[in-house]
């Protein structure tokens, strides 16, 4: 499975992506941010997606679905969202969606990588 995750400007909530990348599984990890979100940095191979978290939100999805099109190989993939903003989750799960691709929320917690 895939790990797809949002980057946002809140660099505190990034260690929960990079926790999911060390301790998980993935076949792939896709990161999505804007511009500030290239500074992350991981020992583990990832592809980034640049965004601009500035747009409006239907253009903000827009934007997600083009860039994600052909990337994602499976069904279904594990989805991180500790990072970010509403706007910005809406417009990732909405363009996810409608690829289509089902979703699994992932977190990292005390016990391990869990699906909720």
């Amino acid at each position: 499975m895939e790990l797809v995750a949002l980057l946002s400007s809140g660099k505190a909530s990034w260690a929960q992506v990079s926790g999911l990348m060390k301790y998980g599984d993935w076949e792939d990890v896709i990161l999505i941010g804007g511009d500030f979100a290239k500074e992350f940095a991981h020992e583990k191979k990832f592809k980034f997606i640049q965004i601009d978290l500035n747009k409006k939100l239907v253009d903000l999805k827009e934007d997600i679905s083009k860039k994600l099109k052909g990337k994602i190989k499976g069904v279904e993939v594990a989805l991180s969202i500790a990072s970010g903003e509403g706007k910005e989750h809406m417009a990732l799960i909405s363009a996810l969606i409608n690829l289509p691709v089902g979703i699994r929320f992932a977190a990292l917690t005390k016990e391990g990588i869990i699906d909720l």
